[in-house]
């Protein structure tokens, strides 16, 4: 079986992030937990439970392999997710998207 990485969207400011070994949510994927078969289903869990609690949108588990340490998502969409926004977002642009979703119009 292939090891997985849980992945979703941040919903403050709609960027990929991916679960930490320590429970957070990082948009490095060098960072992210690489999640064995036999933890894939509490992991999971957890990811709804941070999706309930309105802290990302609609985690998921992706098959990755790991390269000279690093995480390397296995399909190609996964991988374009994981590189970034394919779009620059200036900071000032990015804090006012994170702002925007905390109080919608």
């Amino acid at each position: 079986m292939t090891d997985k990485l849980i992945t979703a969207n941040n919903l403050g400011d709609g960027l990929v992030v991916f679960l930490t070994r320590d429970g957070g949510w990082t948009t490095d994927i060098a960072q992210a937990r690489v999640i064995g078969p036999s933890e894939i289903d509490a992991a999971l869990v957890y990811a709804k439970a941070q999706h309930d609690a309105r802290i990302v949108i609609e985690p998921y588990e992706i098959e990755t392999t790991v390269e000279d340490g690093v995480p390397v998502p296995v399909r190609l969409r996964e991988r374009i997710r994981a590189a970034g926004p394919t779009v620059a977002y200036g900071e000032a642009e990015l804090l006012e998207r994170a702002a925007a979703s905390k109080h919608p119009g």
